[in-house]
């Protein structure tokens, strides 16, 4: 219980936590400090992708400690040359800029939108985003983002961004034009609540952005390194993206972010325009080695059955009104429980979930299996079935 005590007195109070101290985990379940079990359907928010305790992961971060923790990108590493090689190699992108998280990517890729803008012409620099988006915390990712729960208090905000309704093609013509320099997107809104974009959307967003000449980025954060079921969601559909953020389950548990650049805008940063003191840290880096080598095509095919199975258990139960998401990351709605009260019920049962707005959200590590699928839905059914109010 220190932890609890000394969190409270000592930490900023940023986080509504739970009441749990986490210790250990294994595989995709963790241990709090009585020894208690939980099955984990967080993953620490889409991050541990592996699990926890992955023998060659571990191996690999353990022997890059043993031999180099970090020097500058005044120098070369072999971890994130390395790494840098197969993200490209399985993108098609050009190359990629190492940073720390999903909101400096998305700084990253925000920078060189502008700045190929501003080559272009003095005028093209807006962005647009979308309604129900999150983008990051930082005061510009909190201006990309198109929540206005996010725009208080921290204001004034980065200027140039404007916001079009989720799957709106119409709201979308309207507000593309010469000055937009590029166009960011979310192929599943997942803080938003677990919304995929409609194709029909997906393909008016590539299309404008190929006629008014602003890049497309495809913010990955969440939804890329095997979540859906593809290496990134994008790749569901036939886009060809200028930029995509990357983060989350590309670092398995340890930070990383990733800004992918195309042909196109390969060459628009030059020294100086950017840095990162621990971007492509070579530890870091070589646990992304084993988490890329480990999402092969099957790996990534397994992902894709495990989750239309977990949809399908979930729609058959009575209570569950909704399903929505791709591969495994999925948000559900119920006719009479919140999804607050679905996870506090959850916890006490041993299982840990998520919420996104109104959905639970689940997003367990991609090494989830069909027993640990049974097992979650089940408690899910049991809730429904036992109508235990919570306060």
């Amino acid at each position: 219980m220190e932890s609890i005590k000394w969190t409270k007195a000592y930490v900023a109070p940023t986080y509504s936590r739970t009441e749990i101290t986490i210790e250990k985990g294994e595989g995709y379940v963790v241990f709090d400090d009585t020894g208690k079990r939980y099955l984990d359907f967080t993953a620490g928010i889409g991050v541990n992708s592996l699990g926890y305790q992955h023998p060659e992961w571990v191996a690999a971060t353990q022997n890059q400690l043993s031999q180099l923790q970090h020097i500058s990108n005044l120098y070369y590493t072999h971890p994130s040359a390395q790494l840098a090689q197969k993200l490209c190699t399985r993108t098609g992108m050009a190359n990629v800029l190492f940073v720390n998280s999903g909101a400096e990517a998305n700084e990253v890729a925000i920078k060189v939108a502008r700045k190929y803008g501003h080559q272009k012409h003095p005028d093209k620099h807006k962005i647009l985003t979308l309604n129900n988006s999150f983008h990051g915390r930082t005061v510009t990712t909190l201006s990309a983002t198109g929540q206005d729960v996010f725009h208080k208090y921290f204001d004034p905000f980065t200027k140039g961004f404007d916001y079009v309704q989720t799957n709106d093609i119409a709201d979308l013509l309207d507000k593309v034009d010469d000055t937009v320099c590029a166009i960011m997107i979310e192929m599943v809104q997942g803080e938003g609540g677990v919304i995929p974009l409609e194709t029909e959307f997906i393909e008016a967003v590539s299309t404008a952005s190929i006629q008014h000449d602003c890049l497309l980025i495809i913010d990955e954060v969440q939804t890329g390194i095997g979540r859906t079921g593809k290496l990134y969601a994008y790749e569901h559909y036939n886009l060809k993206p200028d930029i995509v953020t990357s983060a989350k389950g590309l670092g398995n548990g340890l930070p990383i972010g990733a800004a992918l650049l195309g042909e196109k805008v390969k060459d628009v940063l030059e020294p100086g325009d950017h840095g990162s003191t621990f971007g492509g840290n070579p530890v870091v880096s070589a646990g992304a080695n084993v988490v890329l080598d480990t999402l092969t095509d099957e790996f990534l095919d397994q992902v894709t059955k495990k989750g239309d199975q977990l949809k399908a258990q979930l729609l058959a139960v009575e209570g569950v009104q909704s399903v929505s998401g791709l591969g495994l990351m999925i948000g559900v709605t119920f006719d009479s429980y919140t999804a607050k009260e679905v996870v506090e019920q959850a916890k006490d049962a041993g299982i840990l979930f998520l919420t996104a707005k109104e959905k639970l959200r689940l997003l367990p590590p991609l090494i989830i299996d069909e027993q640990a699928i049974e097992e979650a839905v089940s408690c899910i059914n049991h809730i429904m079935n036992t109508k235990v109010g919570v306060s």
